[in-house]
């Protein structure tokens, strides 16, 4: 389990100490050991360490890591190149191209984004293979809870792009006047046309960006 190195580190460190993070840490690496986990643990503070907190512009949230093999690497709703697109993401890149007419890529590896200042942070960071949801309420969502509260804390323009009632729960803990909240339905097939199809949270966030001098988000994904 690699630490987080750059400066997300400071705001975070006291997290380590707490006595969630050192249970969390050993559950964690007794379950790396014993059993198939996802993402690599390499891969589990990826979110962090591309999109470092000066960096950050807007905050996708999504639950937990894709449990197909191969599938997650730390970022939310992203999977590696050469990796099926999973449906969620099909009726993202669907929403995307009604809404700024970005042509649909042949995959749905998103680390462009997170480069560019997109957080794609999972509220539970890892997960055991095929059982969904198999690591909630280990302490990840303390954690993420945390890095949330970080991000509330900068004075500058954010946008929090909250799918699902899982994540919009988390719209209770921000408060900051300089950010921008969209909320819409999950992205899955299950909820999509309900509200996700049609809510624009591309053409929305990138608005806002320019309205505040913040150079948009080039949400373009390129084929590989």
């Amino acid at each position: 389990m690699g630490m987080i190195q750059n400066d997300w580190l400071e705001p975070l460190k006291g997290e380590f100490q707490k006595p969630y993070y050192v249970k969390l840490y050993q559950f964690v690496r007794e379950e790396y050991a014993s059993k198939k986990i996802f993402p690599p643990s390499e891969d589990i503070f990826n979110a962090f360490h591309l999109t470092p907190l000066h960096e950050v512009k807007v905050v996708i949230l999504g639950q937990d890591p894709y449990h197909n093999d191969g599938q997650a690497h730390g970022l939310c709703f992203s999977v590696k190149p050469d990796v099926a697109v999973p449906p969620s993401l099909v009726n993202i890149y669907q929403e995307l191209h009604d809404d700024l007419g970005c042509a649909i890529p042949n995959n749905g590896y998103l680390t462009k984004w997170a480069k560019q200042g997109v957080l794609m942070l999972n509220t539970v960071l890892t997960v055991r293979a095929h059982q969904a949801n198999s690591h909630r309420g280990m302490g990840w969502e303390e954690f993420t809870d945390a890095a949330i509260r970080v991000l509330d804390e900068q004075d500058r323009p954010i946008v929090f792009i909250l799918w699902g009632s899982p994540a919009q729960k988390k719209a209770s803990m921000l408060h900051n006047p300089n950010h921008l909240i969209l909320k819409a339905p999950h992205p899955s097939p299950l909820s999509a046309y309900r509200g996700f199809f049609g809510s624009k949270p591309f053409s929305k966030t990138n608005q806002f960006l320019e309205e505040h001098g913040v150079t948009p988000i080039d949400w373009q994904i390129e084929n590989v």
